[in-house]
């Protein structure tokens, strides 16, 4: 009787190895599934608080402007804007510190950067996983279709016929494990390209937003959308 081809027989005709390649695949598949829906949900939250953000200079003051912002711990606007006056208000109540060498502007900048630099390292977390799996898993594959077809080759001959019912049943049982590999490759390649393209697009607006946060603090207005033109100025309440 003809043995039935697909996943369960390859599975139950494999020795160790190739079902150790098959686990294999399958934890690389969960875990860059796992982190692109992850990553996606966040960058949703993250571009929606992005344009949320737009609405903190229209405010009376800066109090009103995080509350409009909202409290969340997980807001980076929210956060770069408690950064700026915290940073403004250590400047100016401080003696007798080494950073009282630096000017308001160049303190204020570090402590913008040094949150964007945290925030951007939070949000490429997890991508390292999706560059794995999109640049090894095809291998793994492959490792998989040269082991089955070792062993094909091995019982053939020791049946002594190479038919071509003989051949074609293992061969392409083992050719299964390479496009396993190019099925778990192929969603961590572009869930890593669509990530990186949103964060990028998140990083852009958080970056505008640390830039009018530096021109207030510093000057105490925002920088004009015209050239040599200056916003309204808000009142340092909060």
């Amino acid at each position: 009787m003809q043995s039935q081809l697909g996943l369960l027989n390859v599975w139950s005709q494999g020795d160790l190895v190739t079902k150790a390649v098959f686990l294999l695949l399958l934890a690389m598949s969960l875990a860059s599934w796992m982190v692109i829906l992850v990553k996606a949900l966040d960058l949703v939250r993250y571009k929606r608080l992005a344009r949320q953000a737009g609405g903190f200079w229209h405010q009376p003051d800066f109090a009103s402007g995080l509350q409009h912002l909202g409290a969340s711990d997980d807001n980076p606007f929210h956060g770069l804007a408690l950064q700026g006056r915290e940073a403004t208000t250590h400047h100016q109540d401080t003696q007798a510190h080494l950073h009282d060498s630096l000017d308001v502007s160049d303190w204020v900048t570090r402590c913008l950067r040094n949150h964007l630099d945290e925030f951007t390292a939070k949000l490429q977390s997890g991508l390292a996983v999706l560059a794995s799996v999109g640049s090894t898993a095809p291998f793994v594959g492959l490792f998989g279709t040269v082991w089955g077809i070792y062993h094909a080759l091995l019982g053939i001959g020791a049946a002594g016929q190479a038919t071509i019912d003989k051949v074609a049943g293992p061969i392409g049982e083992a050719l299964v494990m390479t496009a396993l590999g190019l099925a778990v490759a192929i969603p961590a390649v572009l869930g890593y390209n669509a990530l990186v393209r949103g964060n990028k697009s998140v990083l852009v607006r958080l970056n505008r937003f640390a830039h009018d946060l530096h021109a207030y603090f510093v000057t105490g207005a925002r920088v004009g959308a015209a050239s040599g033109a200056r916003g309204v100025p808000m009142k340092k309440g909060g």
